[in-house]
């Protein structure tokens, strides 16, 4: 599998649990269940190097933000907030670029 090809199948559900979490739809500890689970995956492909697409950024960034941050303070915080429910769209439905997104493949 081609790095591309394991965002754009990862992308959709990372945006679909980012969406739910921010309508308190979803527990945190899920999007972190989500969030070690493909981590889990990507490292068993061995893919090194940059971030390749924009796509591929927005996915790292919005991945990192979920395991940097509290989920109290990405609900409460209005930039970290605007800034995963704008990551959330862009995987979904593409468009512009959100601000300050710079998303950076984990080391394997």
């Amino acid at each position: 599998m081609t790095p591309n090809e394991f965002i754009d199948n990862k992308a959709p559900q990372l945006a679909q649990y980012g969406k739910a979490f921010l309508r308190d739809q979803l527990d945190f500890n899920e999007v972190q269940l989500y969030l070690w689970d493909t981590l889990e995956e990507w490292q068993q492909f061995n893919h090194q190097g940059d971030a390749q697409s924009d796509m591929e950024r927005v996915f790292w960034h919005l991945l990192h933000a979920f395991d940097r941050w509290p989920d109290w303070m990405i609900r409460g915080n209005q930039y970290l907030r605007k800034q995963v429910d704008e990551c959330c769209d862009y995987l979904n439905l593409g468009g512009q670029v959100p601000n300050n997104c710079i998303g950076i493949r984990p080391n394997s």
